[in-house]
């Protein structure tokens, strides 16, 4: 089976955690060119190319001129959200088949504009949740879609991080390049794995936040309520030390565990005590190897621009609650 061509546009710290996973698929896949406008990030994802055992390749700081050479197949998009539209938009375009790293897009209006440009190309969108793109998340989500432990009633969702620190002086805290703060990146894992497991629109929010001296959101806390009733709360907190996520889906026969990112998937059916049990499902190689899955056809899109379009749906609500006072926002689908 030939392998395939695949191009990263941005090589920063996240293009890089991808590429570490990528060059353990090398029997699938050859990393055939980068587009970043610092060559010096460049430069360190060609080193972990020579760490595996493989020849570096150019890098193309001109992203119109990386599209237009029409060499590669596939495309990891890696860069700031700003910028996520404009490069998914003009790759589907150019029919590569495209991996796009969280969060999808900036807004609603940007998704709805994605979907259509999906829909006429017939290219292959992904988005790069890791949640999603977990076996641990597929599971939990089939379990909750056949009621394996009964009518789910209601979920709680937290995640924590160092967040605040980390990114201070970044690009993440500036909202007109992020969209948002801790809730739109880190947080929309939480978010999207949210809405995954769900399976279905959010319609009616309401949402508290604060910025802890910051130009963003650090600290968040939500409700909301789903199309057919179910109560989610939604809890986000940017400025501790360490980073964690639980999601507890509390059903009618037990309890469903997991984390944002696919950390976990464990169960409980009875008992007052803290004892989950674990399920054992396969080991997986992360994103890029679910997206191959995907584009040959041996299982469906977990995480198609639809998706990205229903948790964008539910930040912007968050974010119209928040700014008047915590109000109980409605929820167009």
């Amino acid at each position: 089976m030939s392998k395939v061509r695949l191009g990263i546009i941005g090589t920063g710290g996240m293009g890089r955690a991808h590429i570490r996973n990528i060059v353990k698929q090398q029997d699938t896949t050859e990393i055939v060119g980068f587009c970043d406008i610092d060559p010096a990030q460049a430069a360190q994802a060609n080193a972990l190319l020579t760490e595996a055992g493989l020849s570096e390749v150019p890098n193309e700081p001109d992203f119109k001129k990386f599209v237009a050479n029409g060499d590669i197949e596939c495309a990891l998009i890696a860069t700031p959200h700003v910028f996520h539209f404009e490069h998914a938009d003009s790759l589907l375009r150019a029919g590569v088949d495209v991996l796009l790293e969280k969060p999808m897009v900036m807004n609603t209006a940007e998704a709805h504009a994605l979907i259509k440009t999906q829909k006429e190309t017939g290219r292959l969108l992904a988005v790069a949740f890791n949640g999603s793109l977990s076996p641990t998340v597929r599971k939990a989500a089939e379990m909750i879609k056949n009621r394996e432990l009964g009518r789910p009633l209601c979920v709680d969702a937290l995640v924590w991080q160092d967040w605040k620190k980390f990114t201070g002086g970044q690009w993440r805290q500036d909202p007109a390049i992020a969209g948002g703060g801790f809730m739109f990146d880190t947080g929309a894992h939480l978010l999207n794995t949210v809405a995954d497991l769900v399976g279905e629109p959010f319609v009616e929010v309401q949402a508290s936040m604060s910025n802890e001296g910051t130009p963003v959101d650090i600290i968040v806390t939500a409700t909301g309520r789903t199309a057919s009733g179910l109560f989610v709360t939604i809890n986000g907190t940017g400025d501790v030390p360490g980073g964690g996520s639980r999601v507890h889906v509390m059903c009618e026969g037990g309890v469903i565990l997991t984390g944002i990112w696919g950390e976990r998937l464990q169960i409980k059916r009875d008992g007052w005590d803290d004892t989950f049990e674990t399920v054992e499902l396969p080991a997986s190689l992360g994103q890029w190897e679910a997206f191959l899955k995907v584009r040959s056809g041996a299982m469906d899109n977990p995480c198609p621009p639809e998706v990205g379009l229903r948790m964008i749906q539910l930040w912007d609500a968050m974010k119209d609650s928040a700014a008047n006072g915590g109000s109980l926002v409605q929820i167009k689908t």
